[in-house]
């Protein structure tokens, strides 16, 4: 962004890169899809690199609303200093704070998850998507907390998939009555407590009744717990963990 600012020009998109995706080696990986994705459709984006911090959602999460407000001040700081407008996150923790929250702190942005980008540039003409290796495949999608319960988007990350020419399999706790990962409200960062299952376990498990050739996510958080849900049953040599992104990104070589 601060290239950008001192050539004078302005990106169309700013993409919200987020700690998962900066910080940890597998979400990296579809940071790297989202990049392959904008570049491909030729998007002049822009991200904030070593000037954007933590949203606050796991503070805020946590129960600490005074560091919240501070790392949101800090970053409404920055986005308005260089007169952001549009937002694309890869994460539904980021997407939500930002977009519902930084509001009534003084930042107002048009802020879009990345499978709702993805599906408006399939829409517009802009990216064509072939079924590719996941063509007749069976695949299932869990919804993030975040994208589906709290923001009410469940189609983008579906229509996409279809155009995949792939098997969308629902499971039964889906859409507004999805089953939460285990990751979200900063329980990622903290023991578990007592309890006969892991949540992961239990949402896996209901993942791989369907015996899908892939789960489908929209989520760094999900990502990972999933993907150890997996690993638990042993079957991560049937089924594979990816996002909706990465999806694309194989199915067409991009």
């Amino acid at each position: 962004m601060a290239d950008f600012a001192a050539r004078g020009e302005t990106p169309e998109i700013l993409f919200w890169v987020g700690c998962a995706g900066s910080f940890d080696d597998r979400a990296r990986k579809i940071t790297k899809a989202i990049v392959r994705i904008l570049n491909h459709v030729g998007m002049k984006f822009a991200v904030l690199g070593t000037e954007e911090s933590c949203t606050g959602d796991p503070a805020k999460r946590a129960g600490n609303e005074f560091l919240f407000q501070m790392q949101a001040m800090n970053n409404i700081t920055v986005l308005n200093g260089y007169g952001v407008t549009k937002i694309v996150t890869g994460c539904p923790h980021c997407f939500n704070t930002i977009k519902n929250e930084y509001p009534e702190l003084g930042g107002s942005y048009e802020v879009i998850h990345h499978t709702q980008l993805v599906q408006q540039l399939i829409d517009s003409g802009k990216l064509k998507v072939e079924g590719g290796e996941f063509k007749g495949k069976k695949i299932t999608f869990h919804d993030p907390c975040y994208l589906g319960r709290a923001n009410g988007e469940y189609e983008a990350p579906r229509r996409v998939i279809e155009k995949l020419d792939a098997a969308l399999s629902e499971m039964k706790r889906s859409r507004a009555n999805g089953f939460c990962c285990g990751a979200g409200g900063a329980q990622m960062f903290k023991e578990a407590e007592k309890g006969n299952k892991e949540v992961n376990v239990e949402r896996s498990e209901e993942a791989l009744e369907l015996q899908p050739d892939v789960i489908a996510v929209g989520c760094p958080f999900c990502m990972t717990m999933m993907t150890d849900g997996v690993k638990h049953f042993n079957k991560e040599d049937n089924t594979k963990v990816l996002d909706v992104a990465e999806l694309i990104v194989q199915a067409n070589d991009l």
